[in-house]
C-alpha cells in the first residue's frame, strides 16, 4: 500500500519538476546570450542586475526582426538565405537548421509532414517516423520504385535522428498528428493519440 502511493506521488510529481527544470534551463540559457553582457554593464554602472533581461530583449528583437520581414515580403529573409547558401560551409549549417525549422513550424502539405510508420530496424519491428520528401526524382530513376525519405526521430529528443529512404510501398502513413507522434516519441510510448492526460 505505502509502495503504491510512493509511486503514485512519484509518477505525479517527477514529470512537474523535470518539466520545471527543463523550463528553468532553457530560461537561464537564452537569458545568458545578451543578458551576461547587459547585465554587465547594468551591474558596473548602476550595482544590480535584472534577472530575466536578455531573454525580453532575445523575444523583442525576434518579434522586431518578424515585423521587419513581413514588412518586406521575406525579401530581406531570402536574400540572408541565397548568401548563406553561396558559401560552402556556412550552407551545411544553414540548409538542414532551416529545414528542420520549416518542417516543424511552418504549414507545408501533408504529404511532406506525413506521420508514417516503417518496418525498421528489422523485419516484425516497426518505427514512428516523418516524411521529409516524396518527391526524389533522381532516386526514383535509378531505383525504379518511388522513394520517400523519412525522418527517423530518437526518443526521448525527436529533434535528434537519422533520416532513412524507403519505398513508398513500405510506408505506412498514419492518422496522426505531427504533435500526437512527438507526444509519443518523447514519452517514450506512454503517451498514445488522444490522450490528454
Amino acid at each position: 500500500m505505502i509502495r503504491r502511493i510512493f509511486i503514485t506521488g512519484l509518477a505525479a510529481i517527477v514529470p512537474i519538476v523535470l518539466t520545471v527544470y527543463v523550463v528553468i534551463a532553457l530560461f537561464n540559457f537564452a537569458d545568458a546570450i545578451l543578458g551576461k553582457f547587459i547585465n554587465s554593464y547594468f551591474y558596473i554602472n548602476f550595482g544590480y542586475k535584472i534577472p530575466g533581461l536578455g531573454i525580453i530583449i532575445s523575444l523583442f528583437i525576434i518579434f522586431i526582426a518578424g515585423f521587419i520581414l513581413k514588412l518586406s515580403r521575406m525579401k530581406i529573409a531570402r536574400a540572408l538565405e541565397r548568401l548563406f547558401l553561396k558559401l560552402p560551409v556556412v550552407n551545411s549549417i544553414y540548409f538542414p537548421i532551416k529545414k528542420m525549422f520549416d518542417f516543424l513550424f511552418l504549414e507545408r502539405p501533408v504529404h511532406f509532414r506525413g506521420v508514417v510508420l516503417i518496418e525498421y530496424p528489422r523485419k516484425g519491428i516497426y518505427s514512428i517516423g516523418f516524411v521529409t520528401n516524396s518527391d526524389l526524382k533522381k532516386l526514383n530513376n535509378s531505383t525504379g520504385k518511388n522513394m520517400i525519405s523519412v525522418f527517423m526521430p530518437s526518443s526521448p529528443s525527436p529533434l535528434t535522428g537519422f533520416t532513412v529512404v524507403v519505398p513508398g510501398e513500405d510506408v505506412i502513413f498514419l492518422d496522426m498528428t505531427i504533435e500526437e507522434a512527438i507526444s509519443f516519441i518523447v514519452s517514450g510510448g506512454m503517451v498514445g493519440p488522444g490522450d490528454k492526460t
